[in-house]
């Protein structure tokens, strides 16, 4: 059985998911991610310090009984030198998103009030709303960003009005998502972005402040409000936990649909014999939102810590050693789904990993599939012909959290 030690003698540096840095890399992950489940399925990464795992049934075995405990205390930034960031950490340490057993299973019971199958279904007519008057503008123009006309805004006026805040912020919203998105999202330090990520978090502790003190004067219906009033054997949440938890579901309610729909189009963009299999079926958007999920998973890698001294794939993962489980890879993984690098609009047996698994399996899972469904259904009746407009992609500089930075596409409504 090898460890971590013996293992980086021998480390080959074009396993690392460092390489991730590299544009070409980013744009398309998958072949690196062939290699890692094939070569080394559970590779020690001495770039980043940590075990990487990249089949489907050890991807599935971190998420459901690994820590998710795992963001640094002020304490520990401290003493790595990195006192400025504490601010951030007292943010993170109180998500549900970093925290395991009662600790989590407190925060993600009563926040699920506000995520009932009821208030989520009530939704659905109105976010088709939201779409149709997205897509008014785009058919005015007979072209539009993909990213920045859908993508973007529909997830964010519909996590304002889940959260209970004023549509109108919704721009606001999306900018302070992306930029905490970097936190979350990148494996790297990147000093020059440290004071930002403190504007940002400094920004967006003090408008839910703002928002909570006036659900106080006047309550709206919302998750603020869910967050507030909840009360499960006497425990209530303190303002911070609520704050905490409003930004993560924030960031979370936003990133996964913007990325989702922009990955989603240009994967049948990519693949217009499965474009036109929807056009001719649309019954089977729901399939092809669950496929494109699997295909291109907004959020390709988490991080997780070993809970105990485990081994998993010949090699000893040690108490506490941080594991990445690349959701990306296990999403792809032959030895899980028939012809795993195709699309398959229609594909039945697709239990993919993109919402994750186990105890922090995505709440707002049934929100995103709701607004990509919407969002797919009414592009492709709205509009008799969508085109990639020639040019580079650019992927966003974001190594977990995949999505476009832009997807300029043609547009043509009616039966021309």
């Amino acid at each position: 059985m090898a460890s971590a030690a013996t293992v980086a003698q021998g480390a080959d540096p074009s396993l690392s998911l460092y390489r991730l840095l590299d544009p070409e890399v980013l744009a398309n992950p998958y072949p690196l991610y062939h290699r890692l489940r094939t070569e080394d399925p559970v590779h020690w990464d001495p770039f980043l310090h940590a075990w990487v795992v990249t089949r489907y049934a050890d991807v599935v075995t971190v998420l459901y009984k690994f820590s998710a405990n795992r963001t640094p205390s002020p304490e520990q930034l401290a003493a790595m030198g990195l006192e400025a960031l504490t601010p951030i950490a007292r943010v993170l340490v109180k998500q549900m998103l970093f925290l395991d057993g009662e600790a989590h299973g407190r925060l993600r019971g009563l926040a699920s009030y506000a995520f009932t199958p009821r208030r989520v279904a009530v939704l659905r007519e109105h976010i088709h709303e939201i779409t149709d008057r997205l897509l008014n503008r785009a058919a005015e123009r007979g072209c539009m960003d993909v990213v920045a006309d859908l993508g973007a805004p529909l997830p964010a006026i519909v996590t304002a009005e889940m959260l209970g805040v004023p549509s109108g912020d919704h721009e606001q919203l999306k900018a302070w998502s992306a930029d905490f998105a970097e936190v979350i999202g990148n494996f790297q330090h990147n000093p020059e972005h440290a004071a930002r990520m403190l504007r940002t978090t400094d920004a967006m502790t003090e408008y839910f402040r703002d928002r909570i003190r006036e659900q106080r004067r006047q309550p709206r219906e919302g998750l603020i409000n869910a967050l507030l009033t909840a009360e499960i054997d006497g425990d209530r949440l303190s303002e911070e936990e609520v704050v905490a938890n409003c930004i993560i579901t924030m960031v979370g309610g936003q990133e996964t649909t913007t990325n989702l729909i922009g990955n989603g189009v240009l994967a049948l963009l990519r693949h217009p014999d499965q474009l036109a299999r929807l056009r001719a079926d649309p019954s089977l958007v729901p399939l092809a939102v669950e496929e494109l999920l699997r295909f291109e998973p907004p959020t390709q890698h988490t991080a997780r810590m070993a809970p105990e001294d485990i081994e998993m794939g010949g090699r000893l993962i040690k108490k506490r050693q941080a594991v990445m489980a690349v959701i990306g890879a296990a999403n792809r993984d032959p030895e899980r789904f028939h012809d795993p690098d195709g699309l398959d609009i229609a594909r039945a047996d697709n239990r993919h990993l993109a919402f994750g698994w186990g105890p922090h399996f995505c709440f707002g899972a049934p929100l995103a599939r709701i607004e990509g469904q919407t969002a797919f259904a009414a592009l492709l009746q709205r509009f008799s012909r969508i085109e990639l407009e020639p040019g580079p992609l650019v992927w966003r500089q974001n190594l977990a959290l995949r999505g476009l930075e832009r997807l300029p596409v043609t547009v043509r409504s009616g039966s021309a």
